[in-house]
C-alpha cells in the first residue's frame, strides 16, 4: 500500500518509545550542543541548545564541551564532518551503531531498534528527541503513553490547499519546522515554517487566503503572540487553526498523521520522498 511504511512507523511510536532505554548521561555541568541535518537537526533543536552541522563545521556554532550528533542512519556527511572536527567529547544518537558517525564518536546511544524503512522519517525523529532529552537527565518514561493518546485523538482535517503555513515559537519552533518538512517530503506541497514573531514582521505580505495555516499556541507571552498571529491570518482570509501544545514529541504526531492522510487523499506515496523519481533522484545524488 502506498504510504504503508510511513503509516506503520507512525503507529510504532508508542512501542519504540516504551522500549527506549538511555542509561548514559552527558557529563554534569558540561556545555552541551546538539547537531544534525534535516529531520535530525529539528530533533537537535527539540533536545536543547543546537546548531546545524554545517554551522558547526564553519565554526559558527556556540562554544560547547560536548557535541551530540543526531543521525538516524549514521552516514550524514556534514554531521560526520562536524564530529570529526570537534575538539571536545562527542556523542551520537542513532539507529546504526556501526556506521561512520558512530565509529567517529566517543559515545553511542542507540535510540531505535532498527533503521526506519520509510524515508519520510517519523518514529526515528521522536525516539531521537526522547533519547537526547534523556541524556540530559530528563525522565521520558511517560512519552509513550502520551504519544499513544495523540494517535487516538481526532485527526486534523484534510483539505485541498496547495500551500501550508506552520507557526510556532520557543519549544514549538522545532515542531513547526519538522511538520513543514513532513508535508514537503510526504505530500510534495509548498509548506513554510515561521517563528511567531517573525511572521508578524513582514512575512504576512506574501500570505493570502489560499494558505492553510496552523499556529502552535505555546504558553505565556508566546501564546499571546500566537493569538495575535491567528487574528492577523484570519484578516487575510486564511483557513487557520490554533493548536494547543504540550511537548514536541507529542505535538508532532498530528502533523505526521496529516501528512499520510493528505498523501492518501492525493494519491501520493510519502515513503520514498521522490527518491525513486526523476529528476529528484538526480538532485539527491548531486549532493
Amino acid at each position: 500500500m502506498p504510504g504503508g511504511l510511513t503509516s506503520l512507523a507512525i503507529a510504532a511510536q508508542p512501542a519504540w518509545l516504551d522500549a527506549l532505554r538511555v542509561s548514559e548521561r552527558v557529563p554534569a555541568g558540561a556545555h552541551v550542543l546538539f547537531t544534525g541535518c534535516g529531520t535530525s537537526f529539528h530533533a537537535a533543536l527539540a533536545c536543547g541548545p543546537a546548531a546545524h552541522a554545517l554551522d558547526v563545521v564553519l565554526g559558527d556554532a556556540p562554544a560547547a564541551d560536548v557535541l551530540v550528533a543526531i543521525s538516524h542512519e549514521g552516514e550524514t556527511k556534514l554531521t560526520l564532518e562536524a564530529v570529526q572536527g570537534f575538539a571536545g567529547e562527542t556523542w551520537t544518537i542513532t539507529a546504526a551503531p556501526d556506521a561512520p558517525i558512530a565509529r567517529a564518536c566517543d559515545h553511542v546511544v542507540v535510540a531505535a531498534p532498527e533503521i526506519e524503512k520509510s524515508y519520510c522519517h517519523t518514529v526515528s525523529y521522536t525516539c531521537a528527541v526522547a533519547a537526547g532529552r534523556a541524556l540530559l537527565g530528563e525522565d521520558v518514561s511517560d512519552l509513550a503513553e502520551a504519544v499513544g493518546a495523540a494517535l487516538a485523538a481526532p485527526a486534523l482535517p484534510v483539505s485541498a490547499h496547495d500551500r501550508f503555513l506552520l507557526v510556532g515559537a520557543g519549544r514549538d519552533l522545532p515542531t513547526a519546522l519538522e511538520a513543514t518538512l513532513k508535508l514537503r517530503e510526504g505530500v510534495h506541497v509548498a509548506a513554510e515554517a515561521h517563528q511567531t514573531e517573525q511572521l508578524l514582521h513582514g512575512h504576512l505580505a506574501a500570505i493570502d487566503d489560499s494558505v492553510r495555516a496552523f499556529v502552535l499556541e505555546g504558553e505565556g507571552r508566546a501564546a499571546e503572540r500566537a493569538h495575535d498571529a491567528v487574528a492577523a491570518l484570519r484578516e487575510l482570509g486564511c483557513d487557520v487553526t490554533l493548536l494547543p501544545t504540550s511537548d514536541p514529541i507529542v505535538d508532532i504526531v498530528q502533523f505526521q498523521r496529516l501528512t499520510v492522510d493528505l498523501a492518501e487523499a492525493r494519491g501520493v506515496d510519502p515513503d520514498m520522498i521522490r527518491w525513486d523519481e526523476e529528476p529528484w533522484d538526480r538532485a539527491r545524488k548531486a549532493t
